[in-house]
């Protein structure tokens, strides 16, 4: 039997726009509509959308739901205000990353979870293996569509399409739009200004159409790559694994080890007490050389140190960049290694965190 992918709600209106489409973790999705660096440039001065409706929307309810979720999650919720989101993790015993996600906290009882494509019945099932009474999970992924508005006219665009001021970060408001419902948050995976959309599959078309008319750019997951790489954050499967913790890759201010007890907070605690074996570091090329991608050896001095996690052209930079786990002793800014691109040495140099720093989010 032939592989068939799935497909989003929006397919027949992102190929009638000119998309080029890849399999993606089982998803027939745009790689692009007109350039990869096309876009990246539309979401860094003006304004793109991605359909990101093969991503998982997971409800949690009921009077337990918060302790439940305290215990499930790594970082702290009872830092989200009602109406906020939170990022966080689903973690192994180990400590090891099953999936990143950002939680919205809609009521004290009531939580919408969003996680990556690739993991949503690995998430769900894991949940489900360990759900206490006074809990309801509900998958609604199957039924939901999402967009994700980026860039530095999208509270512009919010206006135009949705006649009220658009959510700050890390909020979302609900709205009646399209005749439904609209889950409209302030969260963005790319670095810019922008806000992502929750809603029914039924209305996907009818807000997709309303945001080109408002002017925006239709984007792919090319772009989505490297502007997500360029703000050095981390793609699950690629830079995040159940064998890595959030500790080595960066990421330990968003686990709250001072909570009381949760999945993975031992191994966590014991890690950071015997100092972390390696760190997600960002790799800059200093010399000419094709853009490196993942698993690519890095070496010092001759020796193997490590592989690249990430890599790309950055289009804001052009440079290559990349992400790869090291040893400490060899994870300062500075530390200058080769990164072997089909068995030639190239030179690059460990930088500070992030690449680039949008001038939209630039402190005034």
């Amino acid at each position: 039997m032939t592989f068939q992918p799935r497909r989003t709600t929006l397919f027949d209106q992102q190929k009638a726009a000119g998309a080029r489409c890849v399999n993606f973790g089982g998803w027939e999705m745009p790689v692009q509509f007109t350039s990869i660096i096309e876009e990246h440039q539309a979401v860094r001065t003006t304004c793109g959308v991605f359909d990101i409706s093969h991503m998982g929307e997971v409800f949690v309810s009921g009077p337990r739901a918060f302790a439940w979720l305290q215990h499930m999650l790594a970082n702290d919720l009872s830092k989200c205000p009602a109406d906020g989101a939170q990022y966080t993790f689903l973690l192994n015993e180990r400590g090891g990353v099953i999936d990143d996600l950002i939680v919205y906290r809609m009521a004290d009882d009531n939580f919408l979870l969003l996680v990556n494509a690739a993991k949503i019945e690995e998430d769900v099932a894991w949940l489900e293996q360990h759900v206490n009474d006074g809990v309801t999970i509900d998958n609604r992924s199957d039924t939901m569509s999402a967009l994700a508005v980026q860039g530095p006219q999208a509270p512009r665009v919010f206006r135009e399409v949705f006649q009220c001021e658009m959510p700050a970060r890390n909020s979302f408001v609900t709205l009646e739009k399209c005749r439904g419902a609209v889950i409209a948050a302030g969260t963005g995976y790319t670095g810019e200004t922008g806000f992502e959309l929750f809603f029914s599959s039924s209305l996907a078309a009818d807000l997709w159409h309303a945001l080109l008319q408002a002017g925006v750019k239709p984007c792919g997951l090319g772009a989505r790559d490297t502007l997500r790489l360029e703000m050095c954050y981390p793609l699950n499967g690629s830079d995040l694994s159940p064998d890595r913790t959030p500790l080595e890759a960066g990421l330990a201010m968003f686990v709250a080890l001072d909570k009381a007890d949760f999945i993975g907070r031992d191994a966590l605690a014991a890690q950071q007490a015997a100092g972390l074996p390696s760190k997600l570091v960002a790799l800059r090329m200093t010399e000419k050389a094709p853009p490196p991608r993942a698993h690519y050896p890095v070496l010092v001095d001759g020796q193997l140190v490590g592989e690249t996690t990430s890599g790309a052209l950055s289009p804001s930079l052009g440079e290559g960049i990349a992400l790869a786990y090291l040893p400490p002793d060899f994870a300062q800014p500075g530390q200058v290694v080769k990164i072997d691109i089909r068995g030639r040495p190239f030179a690059a140099v460990v930088e500070k965190k992030p690449f680039y720093r949008p001038s939209s989010n630039r402190p005034s």
